[in-house]
C-alpha cells in the first residue's frame, strides 16, 4: 500500500495530547450509552472509541492492513461520515471524518 498521507488518526475524545497540526473542526464527545445498547457490537464490550480521522476510506484500508476486520457499514450525516472496524482483539471501534471547514 502506498502512503498517500491520508486515512490518519487525527484526535481521540478525552485524551488531551500535543500536536503541531491541530485540525480546527475538531471537538470532543462524551456520551453515555445504555447498558443494552447494540451500538458497541459484541454485548461485553463496555465502551467503544471512537477515533477522528481526515479521511474514512483511507484510514479503514490502512486498519484492513493491519489485521483489523472492517465493517462494511457505513453511515454519512451532516456532521460527518461514519466507519467501523473489529480489532485483533475483537473491539468494536468508531472512525469519524468531520466535514469539511466551510
Amino acid at each position: 500500500m502506498t502512503d498517500t498521507g491520508k486515512g490518519r488518526v487525527l484526535g481521540i475524545g478525552g485524551i488531551f495530547f500535543r500536536s503541531a497540526d491541530l485540525p480546527p473542526a475538531a471537538f470532543t464527545v462524551w456520551s453515555a450509552f445504555a447498558a443494552d445498547t447494540a451500538y458497541f457490537g459484541n454485548s461485553s464490550q463496555s465502551y467503544m472509541i471512537n477515533l477522528v480521522v481526515d479521511d474514512l476510506d483511507a484510514a479503514l484500508a490502512r486498519v484492513a492492513v493491519g489485521g483489523a476486520t472492517v465493517l462494511e457499514e457505513r453511515e454519512e450525516h451532516d456532521f460527518g461520515r461514519f466507519g467501523w472496524f473489529i480489532d485483533p482483539d475483537g473491539h468494536r471501534v468508531e472512525l469519524w471524518e468531520p466535514p469539511e471547514a466551510e
